[in-house]
């Protein structure tokens, strides 16, 4: 059973994003009612998911669906080119709230995962795409997006193991089968707690030996405050004379 807390890739073939397929409705079913991506016309909104996380043992996990599309930045990506690694496939939105808070979260585990096999594909969806590169830059992101303005992504997982929130994440293990499902925004703990098993499951490292940006980001503040001038120090006296020594 899949436990819950707050072989050969074979996928289905999906279509390359169609720009002009803006008015498809969407509204995924799977296990947290409630927490459905939604389509509103100009005033798309989102039900935000409550962080919830699913992890799936391996006879349990699923093939992911075939995806492929444009990123951000203009360049063609598919599900398939990460075939040997783990991908964690976040949806996101420029205008969601939730979306922003949870960044610097993916963006820190990226950071530490990267030589465990582990590697991001976001899929921004129901955006701007001015205002979803404007995003990416303006935060650094340092991994690609997909830009699926109707959401065919996630309409391609509904009968697998859907993304009901924006954001939602997904974890696929190497052999394209999901792994693990956050519905809402995840956070660190949460993201590393469900990586870390599938790590270790295809043995691609020891997660516990992983650098920690944390850890980096304490000695670059201990550094500084070395490196700092001391009060002992601003107080010394200049060598230059003052104007009572010339008189």
């Amino acid at each position: 059973m899949p436990s819950t807390s707050s072989g050969t890739r074979s996928r289905r073939s999906v279509p390359r994003f169609a720009a002009t397929a803006v008015a498809a409705a969407l509204a995924l079913t799977g296990c947290a009612g409630g927490n459905e991506i939604e389509a509103g016309g100009e005033d798309d909104r989102f039900i935000s998911g409550d962080g919830s996380a699913t992890a799936f043992d391996t006879a349990e996990r699923v093939d992911a669906p075939e995806v492929d599309g444009t990123t951000l930045d203009g360049n063609d990506v598919s599900l398939s080119d990460y075939e040997g690694g783990i991908v964690v496939l976040n949806v996101w939105a420029s205008w969601c709230g939730p979306c922003r808070a949870e960044q610097p979260v993916l963006d820190e585990v990226h950071a530490e995962y990267g030589d465990l096999g582990v590697d991001f594909l976001g899929v921004n969806i129901k955006d701007d795409e001015t205002a979803a590169q404007a995003y990416l830059s303006n935060k650094d992101v340092a991994y690609p997006s997909l830009y699926d303005q109707p959401g065919e992504v996630p309409q391609a997982f509904r009968d697998t193991v859907p993304p009901r929130a924006i954001p939602s994440t997904l974890v696929i293990d190497p052999d394209g089968r999901i792994a693990a499902r956050v519905i809402g925004p995840t956070t660190y703990g949460q993201l590393t707690d469900l990586l870390n098993p599938v790590v270790v499951e295809f043995d691609l490292g020891d997660p516990e030996e992983r650098p920690r940006v944390a850890d980096q980001e304490n000695a670059d503040v201990s550094e500084g405050a070395e490196d700092a001038p001391s009060a002992e120090d601003e107080e010394q006296p200049s060598d230059t004379p003052s104007a009572e020594d010339d008189r």
